[in-house]
């Protein structure tokens, strides 16, 4: 299957790549904070806002016309992530989602609860979930990260859940160290215990098929920007619980699910888009249906993407002075590359790669504060990324690894 990865038909579908810096041409390596989009996803904002764009709820071809839109999103989503039996709620962003949503179950709970978190997450997934609890006396406890390991330490999990447990927050993938986190362990011990699973796939989805179903996963929390689509943020929440949540919004909005979710109007223009991506994605793969199409797709991509991880990394563990934060081979891992140079800070070393070739990344704790902070590296400018995505090439990683030796080689010392 990687070898009959197309490619250069795969590239011609996102005109970014053709900008140039310097004379050369960009390579993006910034995947992890934001995908580049797709033509199919520009087309689709630019035909909704020619076509004439609308509010919901009216008595004309424009308004219909958006709703038939947004329920074709969703219904796509669904498929995405194997959710049939969950509703799909749209907003601005994920972190948006997870703190409304935080709000609303938070309602039910009781001074003297519990909800488990993990030292490993975007901050979005820690601090609406926390902020939530500690406003209504309830404890929070953390899945430990084992520094040696960069994973987290699930064996602790039976000893921190209790009959008291509400609530699991976990990501899919670490933004940071790209560790994939085996979700399915985490949720078959949350629900011995009758906890929800919350599970933030932002990080993970352009890279890998999350099944909310075969995951027992509750709710989860997306965005579609990260995977090739425009700033759109999706909830996507089983019924049954989605129908018990006391979501805050005012008054005259609708009460049914998941539009009692959906405060204020919608970003119309971009959740076409998600359609986009999604279709994209399936066109890597083949099947009878989308969601099968959406399963080999991921397998392609993954392939494809791990592939160029591991030369990735394998050219940067033999440069001297390149310290590589990764899990050992054992550990699964998104193709999201975590590394420092000694002598130059991460903030100079990815401003020598744009100026001196043209390869845009990033540098940051990217949310993560605690991973950041559990590794010791918070506070002189944590990690520089290097985040591969479907459209990356060879090339690419080549180029990477010639400008990271030329950077090196002019650090004194």
């Amino acid at each position: 299957m990687y070898a009959a990865y197309p490619i250069e038909e795969i590239r011609k579908q996102f005109p970014s790549l053709q900008r140039a810096y310097h004379d050369k041409t960009v390579a993006y390596f910034d995947g992890p904070g934001g995908a580049q989009t797709l033509q199919s996803a520009i087309d689709a904002i630019s035909n909704y806002l020619t076509r004439g764009g609308a509010n919901l709820h009216g008595n004309f071809p424009t308004s219909f016309e958006t709703e038939e839109l947004i329920a074709t999103a969703k219904q796509d989503i669904k498929s995405l992530f194997n959710a049939e039996k969950a509703e799909v709620a749209f907003g601005p962003n994920a972190t948006s989602l997870m703190f409304a949503v935080s709000r609303a179950l938070a309602r039910s709970w009781k001074e003297g609860d519990e909800i488990i978190l993990t030292e490993l997450e975007h901050h979005s997934n820690i601090d609406s979930w926390r902020t939530a609890a500690e406003d209504k006396g309830v404890i929070v406890k953390y899945i430990p990260f084992n520094p040696s390991t960069l994973t987290l330490d699930l064996g602790m999990l039976p000893e921190l859940l209790t009959s008291k447990t509400k609530l699991v927050a976990v990501g899919s993938a670490s933004n940071c160290i790209g560790t994939i986190t085996d979700v399915k362990r985490i949720a078959e011990q949350a629900k011995k215990v009758g906890a929800l699973v919350a599970v933030d796939a932002v990080h993970a989805i352009p890279h890998m098929y999350v099944d909310m179903e075969e995951q027992n996963i509750d709710m989860l929390f997306s965005s579609a920007y990260k995977f090739f689509a425009a700033h759109v943020g999706m909830a996507i929440i089983r019924r049954d619980l989605f129908e018990s949540l006391d979501v805050y919004k005012v008054v005259p909005a609708p009460g049914n699910v998941p539009d009692r979710l959906e405060m204020g109007t919608q970003n119309h223009e971009g959740i076409p888009t998600v359609s986009s991506a999604v279709q994209f994605i399936a066109s890597l793969g083949s099947g009878e249906t989308l969601q099968e199409q959406i399963k080999s797709g991921y397998q392609a991509i993954e392939a494809y993407e791990n592939n160029l991880a591991e030369k990735m990394r394998s050219e940067l563990a033999k440069i001297d002075k390149v310290k590589l934060y990764q899990a050992d081979a054992s550990v699964p891992k998104t193709p999201t590359v975590a590394f420092r140079v000694e002598g130059i800070s991460p903030k100079e070393f990815c401003i020598r790669m744009c100026e001196e070739h043209s390869i845009f990344i990033a540098e940051g704790d990217f949310y993560a504060k605690i991973l950041a902070e559990r590794l010791g590296i918070r506070n002189s400018g944590s990690f520089i990324r290097a985040g591969l995505a479907p459209y990356n090439t060879e090339e690419e990683v080549m180029r990477f690894i010639k400008g990271t030796k030329a950077i090196i080689q002019t650090i004194k010392g």
